[in-house]
């Protein structure tokens, strides 16, 4: 059975930003519908966090911010014959 928010841990409730919060708790449904018990579920979920999201100072997971790099992925248009 799928859970809501609601059903998680307070710490993931108030610690996690709102779309971080979706992404958890779609990741551990995910990872439950795979038949991952609720430890190796909450683990996935975890992970699927953690590349766009950091702890901060505050103890709440924010958004990274991603620096500019310089390369954008811009389609190439050539000419034709």
């Amino acid at each position: 059975m799928a859970k809501q928010l609601e059903e998680f841990p307070q710490e993931i409730q108030e610690n996690l930003a709102d779309g971080s919060q979706q992404i958890f708790v779609t990741a551990y449904n995910s990872a439950v519908s795979d038949g991952l018990d609720e430890e190796a579920a909450t683990n996935v979920a975890w992970n699927s966090i953690k590349p766009n999201y950091e702890k901060g100072a505050d103890g709440k997971w924010h958004f990274r911010q991603q620096p500019d790099i310089g390369i954008h992925n811009k389609p190439i248009t050539t000419g034709g014959n």
